[in-house]
C-alpha cells in the first residue's frame, strides 16, 4: 500500500483517539505523543486483514496509556501541590463521535475523579461508558476476564456518580455569577467575591511547583475570602494584566494575564448556590497548548 494510505485511512479515527487518550492521561500533550505512537504502530500492521479499524485503534491507543501509567505515576507521586487535568478550549478536539451519556463530559471534576481511579478501573470505564466499548474487546485490552472487567467498570461507576454535580446552575444563572466574579476580580472587591461563591465552594490550584499556589485544596467561603485577601496584601504580588472569559473542559471560566505575561487559567464550577468550585491552573508546562489555541 502507498505510503499516505496510513494517515488517510487514519485522520477519520484521530480525534475519536485523542479524546481516548486526554480522559485515561487528563494531558492533551501525552494524548497526542500517545496517538502520534498509535499511528506509527498503524503504519506497520496488516491493514487490509482488520475486521474493525476503529477497535483496534481505541485498544492500541488504551494499551499505550496504560504502559504510560507506569511512569506517569512515579512522576506524578513526585508533583508539588494538587494535580489539575490540562485545560482545553476547544472540546471539539477530544469528543468521541459516538452518543453516550458522558461523550461530551470533560469536566474538570470528572477528570479529577477519573485520576482517583486505579489504571484498569480508569481504563474500564472510558472505554465502556464513555466509548461503548463491549466487555469482550475491554477483557482483551485489559488482558482480564469479561466479569472482572465488568466489575472494574461498576466500581468506577460508583465513584465517578458520586462525584458529579448534583445540581447544576442554568446558563442564565452561570453566566450572571461569570460577570460578577469577573468583575469582583477585576475590581479587587473580596466582599463582592465572596458573594458569587456558596458557602462550601472549594478552590483547587496547580502550580506543579512552577509558580506559587496552594498546595491543597481551599474549602469554605470564608477560607477562600481570606486566601484572597492575603493575595491582595502581598507587597510582591504581580497585578492582573487582563482577564478574558473562555470556555474551559465547558466550564465557564478566564485565561489570566499577569502584568509580568505569566499565563493561568481558572474554570468555574457553578451551581444553584453560586461558584461551588473554583479550578485554577498556573503550572506553565500545562498552558502550552490553550496558549497556542487562543488568538
Amino acid at each position: 500500500m502507498p505510503d499516505n494510505e496510513a494517515a488517510l485511512t487514519f485522520e477519520p479515527h484521530r480525534r475519536h483517539l485523542t479524546g481516548l487518550a486526554y480522559r485515561m492521561l487528563g494531558s492533551l500533550a501525552d494524548a497526542e505523543d500517545i496517538v502520534q505512537d498509535a499511528y506509527l504502530r498503524w503504519c506497520g500492521v496488516a491493514r487490509d486483514k482488520l475486521a474493525d479499524p476503529r477497535a483496534y485503534l481505541a485498544s492500541t491507543v488504551a494499551r499505550l496509556c496504560l504502559d504510560h501509567f507506569k511512569s506517569a505515576r512515579v512522576r506524578r507521586e513526585h508533583y508539588v501541590g494538587l494535580w489539575l487535568p490540562e485545560p482545553i478550549v476547544d472540546t471539539s478536539i477530544v469528543a468521541p463521535d459516538i452518543s453516550s451519556e458522558l461523550a461530551d463530559d470533560v469536566s474538570v471534576a470528572l477528570m479529577m475523579t477519573l485520576e482517583r481511579l486505579s489504571p484498569l478501573e480508569r481504563a474500564a470505564f472510558i472505554l465502556h461508558d464513555v466509548f461503548n466499548m463491549d466487555f469482550e474487546a475491554i477483557a482483551g485490552v485489559l488482558d482480564r476476564n469479561v466479569a472482572a472487567c465488568r466489575q472494574l467498570a461498576a466500581r468506577a461507576r460508583v465513584h465517578v456518580h458520586d462525584s458529579r454535580p448534583r445540581f447544576k446552575a442554568s446558563a442564565e444563572q452561570a453566566s450572571k455569577l461569570s460577570r460578577a466574579f469577573y468583575q469582583a476580580v477585576m475590581s479587587g472587591d473580596i466582599a463582592a467575591l465572596g458573594r458569587t461563591l456558596a458557602k462550601d465552594a472549594v478552590l483547587y490550584a496547580d502550580g506543579g511547583g512552577k509558580r506559587a499556589t496552594a498546595l491543597s485544596p481551599i474549602r469554605g467561603r470564608d477560607n477562600i475570602i481570606r486566601f484572597f485577601e492575603d493575595i491582595a496584601h502581598d507587597p510582591d504580588r504581580i497585578p492582573i494584566g487582563s482577564m478574558r472569559p473562555i470556555l474551559l473542559n465547558g466550564l465557564p471560566g478566564f485565561v489570566i494575564v499577569d502584568g509580568d505575561g505569566a499565563v493561568e487559567t481558572i474554570a468555574l464550577e457553578i451551581d444553584h448556590d453560586g461558584i461551588a468550585a473554583m479550578y485554577a491552573v498556573r503550572n506553565p508546562e500545562k498552558l502550552t497548548h490553550l496558549v497556542q489555541s487562543i488568538p
